[in-house]
């Protein structure tokens, strides 16, 4: 009897074993997917998507609507992304922080180990992830933006002439650069198409002004190979990708992130780039193909490797 009870709880340990794995590959096969670019490893790290209301569009008329949203709703996500190369990692964008340190932890990393952090722009749901309980999250890293970014949005001036309901938007930006203090660098973005010298070895940063003033992507090469972090380029996939003429209520400045949007879906269908959004559904990253009518683009999602 005592040997059968011995086997039984052996047993019993491996079934759990098991379990507990399969639980935590689970997880990680839903909010993680892993990339390469040459040599680096490109991570993206998920906080999960949900469906918008078209109220949120700008400029989308209702045929538009109707032809690409129509069951009512849209799909899109929360993203960041984790490189990994051969001598740093840098971490594009912190999200809200609602999953970012699980999945940091699932993917065997520690905020202490990430030496940078660039920030595509100060919103929320891109700067969430860098304090905890009020402290640095990323205690060794330095928090890299574009200098037109940092000077709106820790301007005492603009966020007192702005509407109440978005000042805290402001008080969020300047509670972080305070906290992180001189760790806080600014860089110029380079225009697309031109020579941009790199901000990190591998890593150029591209303006792409309009949705904030300071919204900036970031160009990721190693060995041969390139693949474009464009942040919040898009926020609704579904009608942005066919009509991107459809600017969207976030947008500080809808024109001009209408302009920045065509002439980065031209740019990258045209050199073939690889890109990956922090609102793009999973897995995330794919292709831009000018669509076959010649009308607007469409988007191919890459599988995970």
């Amino acid at each position: 009897m005592r040997g059968s009870g011995l086997l039984l709880l052996c047993v019993a340990a491996v079934l759990f074993s098991l379990w507990a794995n399969g639980s935590a590959f689970a997880a990680e096969a839903e909010l993680v997917h892993r990339y390469k670019v040459g040599d680096f490893e490109v991570i993206q790290l998920s906080e999960g998507e949900s469906d918008r209301d078209p109220s949120l569009f700008v400029g989308a008329t209702p045929e538009l609507v109707e032809k690409y949203v129509p069951t009512g709703t849209y799909v899109t996500a929360t993203n960041t992304f984790l490189i990994r190369t051969p001598d740093r990692l840098v971490l594009v964008d912190t999200g809200y922080g609602r999953e970012l340190f699980k999945n940091l932890k699932a993917v065997g990393v520690k905020p202490e180990q990430i030496d940078t952090v660039l920030l595509t722009h100060m919103h929320g749901d891109h700067i969430g992830g860098l304090l905890r309980d009020g402290k640095p999250a990323f205690p060794k890293a330095a928090v890299r933006l574009a200098r037109q970014e940092l000077e709106y949005w820790t301007s005492e001036e603009i966020m007192k002439a702005s509407p109440p309901d978005r000042q805290d938007r402001f008080k969020s930006s300047i509670e972080v650069t305070k906290s992180y203090g001189d760790a806080v660098q600014t860089f110029e973005p380079g225009a697309l198409g031109s020579e941009i010298p790199e901000l990190l070895p591998g890593i150029r940063p591209i303006a792409a002004f309009g949705h904030t003033p300071g919204h900036t992507l970031f160009m990721v090469e190693s060995g041969g190979e390139r693949l474009l972090i464009w942040g919040d380029l898009t926020h609704a996939m579904a009608i942005q990708m066919p009509a991107p003429e459809v600017a969207m209520t976030y947008d500080s400045d809808p024109q001009m992130a209408v302009a920045s949007r065509l002439a980065v879906l031209k740019y990258v269908a045209e050199n073939k780039i690889p890109i990956a959004g922090m609102h793009v559904p999973l897995p995330a990253l794919g292709t831009v193909t000018t669509a076959a009518d010649g009308v607007g683009y469409t988007f191919t999602p890459t599988a995970k490797r």
